[in-house]
């Protein structure tokens, strides 16, 4: 399968290929569904609509960004009573921080995607079908 790399932007995911590209919308879906917990896979309304699993999967992004965020938040407070040590706390913290700067970074490409799906040919007949 050959991969059209021109730049969309640089939110685009690297393993999608540009909707310019022949069947992209397969490697748009394969990518979406990566990101979801694996048993949205038994969803067939997600798997056969992506335009769906788009909105989906960018909901489910965006509540991993909240769950994140209030983790961080927390940690300082929450976490001495469990017994965890400052240094873990801190380490902690930036391992939520790094986090949170991947989410954001695929929420980003999740909308990319998802308007992408939008405007396509395919995706403009499935959403009118939905």
């Amino acid at each position: 399968m050959s991969h059209h790399r021109t730049q969309v932007s640089a939110d685009w995911p690297y393993s999608v290929m540009t909707p310019v590209s022949h069947n992209w919308e397969s490697t748009a879906v394969r990518w979406l569904r990566e990101l979801l917990p694996t048993r949205y896979s038994g969803y067939s309304t997600l798997t056969r609509h992506p335009v769906l699993l788009a909105r989906h999967t960018q909901l489910q992004i965006e509540h991993e960004i909240r769950a994140v965020r209030v983790a961080m938040q927390t940690c300082r407070a929450e976490l001495p009573p469990l017994g965890v040590s400052d240094p873990t706390i801190e380490c902690t913290i930036r391992m939520y921080a790094a986090e949170l700067e991947q989410l954001n970074r695929l929420a980003r490409g999740v909308r990319l995607v998802k308007d992408a799906l939008l405007t396509s040919g395919d995706g403009a007949r499935r959403r009118a079908r939905v």
